[in-house]
């Protein structure tokens, strides 16, 4: 559907449907919470209204990074790893002699960003994974410190991957040629893994509060049960299921493999960074988004889904 705007990309009436449901979500949401003021402790109200509050920006300036051009979409998710790399880097123990190649790895991100601008896919897959993987024990090297070098070398590395490298796939979503997906373009794909992948999360927490009695990890997270693992991933992959046709080119059966494949995904990412912040001896990656913690936290199961997906879509739709 043309908006008559030039500087915006072209929306689907899917696509446009789809982001009116999801706002209408969050008007429910902000309606139920309003009416549970007086049945929820304060602290609790608080929490979820924070909580509320921030989805409401979130998906707001995320459906505006979308819609006004892929050249504005690519600076916002390069700006998105810039503070997730920054943050990641916040909340390791960095050592003083590393401070100018994390320096040169922050300016390497707009870098690696415009290996998608150009539609460099053989670039892109590589320049993080293999260059990368081979300069940052160099630059270290150069700095002439060896104690801790192993954990540097792995932190650093580890931290460009996840934050820059899985969450440029995303942006990638909307390179892909949008005539091979009349039905969402990539508007749609870059809605369909986001929504699925947030969704997943509600689902799992909803199902295990509910019926979650036998706990899969409880070092790394108290309150991750097997019955919202599956019960989350099933719910997941049906949606999957249902959301593909109209928004993907992929077909109701591969739709319920994407489904499957972002909620496994999807819970592993959690855990991960969950296990990251036990190993830190912290609560939360930070306290930019409130009611949520840092962009780590809200982010996490998103670093495992992006490239996941993308590449189970480019090799079976593109």
């Amino acid at each position: 559907m043309d908006l008559g705007l030039p500087f915006m990309l072209e929306l689907t009436p899917n696509t446009l449907t789809a982001m009116v449901l999801v706002l209408a979500l969050l008007v429910l949401a902000s309606i139920i919470q309003r009416l549970l003021v007086s049945r929820l402790p304060a602290g609790t109200h608080i929490e979820l209204q924070q909580r509320i509050r921030s989805w409401w920006i979130m998906v707001l300036v995320v459906f505006t990074a979308l819609v006004i051009g892929h050249t504005a979409s690519l600076i916002f998710f390069t700006i998105l790893s810039f503070i997730a790399l920054r943050e990641f880097f916040s909340i390791l123990p960095v050592r003083l002699t590393d401070r100018r190649l994390i320096l040169a790895l922050y300016l390497l991100v707009p870098v690696h960003y415009y290996w998608i601008a150009t539609d460099w896919y053989g670039m892109f897959t590589i320049f993080i994974p293999v260059y990368l993987f081979l300069l940052i024990p160099f630059g270290l090297l150069l700095l002439g410190e060896t104690k801790g070098f192993i954990r540097a070398v792995a932190s650093y590395q580890w931290a460009v991957m996840t934050t820059v490298f899985a969450i440029s796939h995303v942006a990638y979503l909307l390179m892909l040629p949008a005539e091979t997906n009349p039905a969402g373009g990539g508007v749609g794909l870059v809605l369909y893994l986001v929504f699925l992948t947030q969704f997943n999360d509600v689902a799992q927490y909803i199902w295990g509060k509910t019926l979650g009695r036998r706990k899969i990890v409880p070092g790394i997270s108290p309150n991750k049960t097997w019955e919202g693992f599956l019960g989350g991933i099933a719910t997941t992959t049906l949606l999957g299921g249902l959301l593909a046709p109209w928004l993907t080119p992929l077909h109701w059966p591969l739709g319920l493999l994407a489904g499957l494949l972002i909620g496994i995904a999807g819970f592993v990412g959690d855990l991960t960074i969950s296990a990251v912040k036990r190993d830190l001896l912290i609560k939360d990656t930070g306290q930019l988004i409130p009611g949520h913690g840092g962009i780590l936290d809200r982010i996490d199961s998103l670093m495992y889904t992006a490239p996941l997906f993308f590449h189970f879509l480019r090799y079976t739709a593109y």
